[in-house]
């Protein structure tokens, strides 16, 4: 055999192990596991086009591919004389190899493959399509996702961006990808592409222009929510491209609001207005991903189910003030710190609900220096208050998945440096636990604040309430599989999202709402919200095949 002969053959089995290991991973194995496979270069086509032909991997529709492992080992059996042959002739050319395998290699030190490439520049139009609420648009990030699908061959009528009459540029997209089964309950895919404010003279680069750097992509938008919005785009192009036809419908649904919700949310829009584009049997939805710790390395993977209330409450006292020369032992100020003070100081009850008994069980595994006191948190009826006292200072995180948490966010008053106040005011945000109510966490507040004078007053419209989803086998089946595949010994982590995410609007309509992105994140939150916002360049990818693969999964399911 000649070098190059050598070279092609060496190129032609990597590129065969690839694709099998890959159906391996995905544990399709029969015609019921059957998964898309989209050859990148000419050597994958080749690859798989001798592996149908020797019948180790078949096809049951267009696109869609499962590997037979007996006749691939027969296969792999009678070849092993060629190989070893080639292996040695590799070994001789080996730094000819080495150069004409540089753009095949699928390890992160050969760089992205092809089709991540192609996931790239969609994920980097999205994120630098500017769509704060001061001077962005929705709308325009819509139609340009929307020029994606429909230039992979959706329809005008499986397309559509849905925008408020009173305001124009808070557009949202919707698909569809039509299943086999109009009976079953579509799947639906959410994700907001409204992004917070960021001032570029804060950023050490430009916020709204993506970068990679040192492994990482920075952003306003990079994380939250625009990675898990490019991905689902991705996700209904490359199920077009294979052919590929679910049992179940998939929506699509980017939104517009989610971070300005008290001013206008989309999805609470949609479905008072298209309540269709959003029906489902359940979603999946921001909320959760994988925890990294210092060093980079895989602690857990988290699924969010349910999440506290938001809720904002604005306290007002106003008194006749005076001249600061005759002060009043009812200062205004001195009345208002007084109170505060005293909702700082408080701890809300303790409690616990099957996510977050769930959640403190899961985490024992991966934090055994506290494994004792989790454990005891949710070893009887109620929390062990001196369990959940130590593990609660150790992090916030912990604390506030035990219990409703109300603290001062904002405080104005006084007129003049030498008179009293005559009006103070403050804001008292609390996320409350699910099950507790904005009436009874805003009596507590009174008790609490002890001061008649002291008014308080809920801020907007209440959100709704609804308790969290079941983390059911038909739910968690599908991520354990493709978790185990990719992240062998990786814990699944069920959570309670402290904060609040769309999925608060989607649970009260009756759709199931679950977190789970699959993209691994740092311990201190990769600045989403604030500054430098970034996300790590193997986690996007990561989460992008992982999605994929679980999107399929239960796209495939009759219900």
């Amino acid at each position: 055999m000649s070098s190059t002969g050598a070279v092609v053959a060496a190129l032609r089995m990597s590129a065969e192990r690839r694709m099998v290991e890959a159906l391996r991973a995905a544990r399709a194995f029969g015609p019921d596991q059957a998964i898309p496979v989209v050859p990148d270069r000419n050597m994958g086509r080749l690859a798989l086009r001798g592996l149908l032909r020797q019948k180790a991997v078949r096809q049951t529709a267009p696109g869609l591919y499962w590997l037979d492992e007996p006749t691939y080992a027969a296969v792999s059996k009678s070849r092993r004389r060629l190989a070893i042959g080639v292996a040695v002739v590799a070994v001789i050319f080996g730094a000819a190899i080495a150069i004409a395998t540089s753009s095949e290699a699928q390890t992160p030190a050969a760089g992205p493959r092809p089709d991540q490439l192609a996931f790239r520049a969609l994920y980097e139009e999205l994120v630098e399509t500017n769509t704060t609420l001061s001077v962005g648009s929705c709308t325009l990030a819509s139609e340009r996702m929307a020029a994606r699908l429909t230039a992979a061959g959706y329809s005008a009528d499986d397309v559509r961006i849905l925008i408020p009459a009173d305001r124009p540029r808070d557009g949202n997209l919707s698909a569809t990808l039509h299943g086999s089964d109009p009976s079953a309950p579509a799947l639906l895919l959410l994700a907001h592409i409204d992004v917070v404010e960021a001032n570029a003279a804060d950023w050490t680069r430009d916020p709204f222009t993506l970068v990679e750097e040192g492994g990482y992509f920075y952003a306003r938008g990079a994380s939250d929510d625009k990675a898990q919005a490019s991905v689902w785009v991705d996700t209904l192009i490359r199920f077009r491209q294979a052919g590929f036809t679910p049992v179940r419908d998939i929506k699509l649904a980017l939104t517009c609001g989610e971070e300005t919700a008290d001013i206008h949310n989309g999805v609470e829009w949609l479905l008072a207005e298209h309540p269709e584009v959003l029906r489902a049997g359940f979603a999946l939805n921001e909320g959760a991903g994988g925890l990294l710790d210092a060093d980079g390395n895989r602690v857990a993977l988290a699924v969010q189910a349910g999440e506290k209330l938001y809720q904002d409450y604005r306290l007002d006292l106003t008194n006749p003030g005076g001249h600061s020369a005759r002060p009043r032992k009812d200062n205004a100020i001195v009345a208002m710190a007084n109170g505060l003070s005293r909702v700082g100081a408080y701890d809300f009850p303790l409690q616990l609900n099957p996510v977050t008994r769930a959640y403190f069980g899961s985490l024992a595994e991966t934090q055994p220096q506290y494994a004792a006191d989790m454990r005891a948190v949710v070893a009887g009826a109620g929390p062990d208050a001196a369990a959940a006292a130590r593990i609660s200072a150790v992090n916030p995180v912990w604390n506030a998945t035990l219990r409703t948490t109300c603290i001062p966010t904002l405080i104005e008053g006084g007129h003049a440096p030498n008179a009293q106040p005559q009006h103070v005011s403050a804001n008292i945000n609390c996320r409350i636990f699910p099950g507790n109510t904005i009436a009874d966490t805003q009596a507590q507040l009174a008790t609490l604040i002890d001061n008649p004078a002291i008014a308080i007053a809920t801020v907007g419209a209440p959100d709704p309430t609804s308790p969290p989803p079941a983390l059911s086998d038909a739910i968690m089946g599908p991520i354990r599989q493709v978790a185990g595949a990719m992240w062998p010994g990786v814990p699944i982590l069920p959570t309670m999202s402290t904060g609040a995410t769309d999925g608060r609007f989607t649970n009260a309509a009756g759709i199931p709402t679950y977190g789970v992105t699959g993209m691994f994140g740092d311990p201190d939150g990769g600045g989403t919200h604030g500054l430098n916002e970034r996300i790590r360049v193997r986690s996007l990818y990561e989460g992008r095949d992982f999605l994929f693969e679980l999107v399929r999964l239960y796209a495939m399911q009759a219900e």
